[in-house]
Formats: C-alpha cells, structure tokens, sequence
C-alpha cells in the first residue's frame, strides 16, 4: 500500500512497483488508508507523514503486523528516532533513490515472511488476530461482540483440551462483568451460530458437566 498525498510521487511509485511484479493499493490521505485497512492486510506499506485528514503518525498507530516504511521530507534525527520506536521498521528521506527503496521493501518483505506471526492464532480455517482484535473464516471477517471473541480467544489458545466453563467466566470477565453461567450458554450460541454460518461446521463442542472446546471438523 501507497500512502501519500502527493499524486506524482504516489503514481510513480505505483508504476514502478508494478513493473516490478507487485500488487499495488493507492492512498492519497491517511482518512482514506485507514478506510482501506480495515478491509485490506497489505504486506507492507510506505507512508508519508505530512497528510490530509489522519496524519502518518497518527495512522502509524493504529498499524498492526505490517512493516512499514515512512517516506518523509523530514530529515531530522529526532523525527526518524521517533517515528522507528513508535512502530515504523525503517525511514527513508526524501527525496530517495527508487533501486535503494526497492531494496528496502524486499528486505522488510523478507523479514515478514521468515518470522512467525506469534499475535495470530489458527484451527483448521479460523484465524484470530490478537493485534486488530478480528477473526476471519478462510480470509472473510466475522463480525463478533468482545465476549464472543474473548470466548473464541481462549479456546483457540487450548486447543482439542475441553476448558472449563468456570475458567471460561474468570476470564472473560473484562468483557462480561455480569456473566453467568446462563448467559455463557448465549454467548456460546451465538459464537457456534456465526462459525457455522461462515464455515458450514459446527467448531464448537459442549463436553456436558465440563465445559466447551474446539471440534476438529477435518
């Protein structure tokens, strides 16, 4: 993803980056990248900070799990400093050259892909992203409450174990102060209900007197 309010340097970027076989997805104000995010994970993207509407450092804050490289007119050691520990994994001044840029993306792209994803967790094709807080069924988002969500969370962090309910309760009460052990059977439903809808199984078993666990559907 391209971020920058500039159209020439937004358009050539865009060009290049496809010449050189990559998807490309365009943004000409931070408003407008946040948008596109919460519907799309690019595998990186390249920000500038001086924009219309969200500015890059407001934005960069809400990025989650994709390195990013911040391409800025600001060429002070304290505003690169700062913007590399707020979450930025690498900073470019501009004006740059494009074969330096473009070794920079292939070296942040290689970092991505060889380390594992620890906030993601995984069973047969339910993904839970512990940054951006979402849940997806083969890559389509689930709309979940905060219990619903916290539930599933902890299930797929105990995987085929059964969890029982009262450890359920402890700690889900963030989410739920006043759940009982009635209204976990609600939440219970309705999360088995938007899985199935999603998934067309049921990945949610009841072990009666015990409590619930993951269902290997396979």
């Amino acid at each position: 993803m391209i971020v920058d309010d500039d159209r020439h340097i937004n358009e050539m970027l865009n060009e290049r980056l496809r010449e050189e076989g990559y998807e490309v997805i365009a943004a000409y104000s931070g408003t407008e990248a946040q948008l596109l995010l919460a519907g799309e994970k690019p595998d990186l993207i390249l920000l500038d900070l001086m924009l219309p509407g969200l500015s890059g450092e407001e934005l960069i804050q809400q990025i989650k799990g994709i390195p990013v490289i911040v391409l800025s007119a600001k060429a002070e050691t304290a505003d690169k400093v700062g913007l590399l520990r707020g979450g930025a994994a690498d900073y470019m001044t501009k004006p740059f050259e494009m074969e330096e840029l473009l070794a920079r993306i292939d070296v942040q792209l290689r970092r991505a892909e060889a380390a594992p994803d620890k906030n993601i967790l995984r069973f047969q094709d339910i993904s839970l992203d512990q940054d951006a807080h979402s849940v997806a069924c083969n890559g389509t988002e689930i709309r979940l409450t905060r219990t619903e969500y916290a539930i599933l969370r902890l299930l797929m962090l105990k995987p085929a174990q059964v969890v029982p309910k009262l450890t359920i309760l402890e700690n889900i009460s963030d989410d739920t102060p006043d759940c009982t052990e009635d209204s976990l059977k609600i939440h219970i439903h309705n999360l088995r209900r938007k899985l199935k809808a999603a998934t067309g199984k049921d990945h949610i078993s009841a072990v009666w007197g015990i409590g619930f666990m993951l269902t290997d559907c396979s």
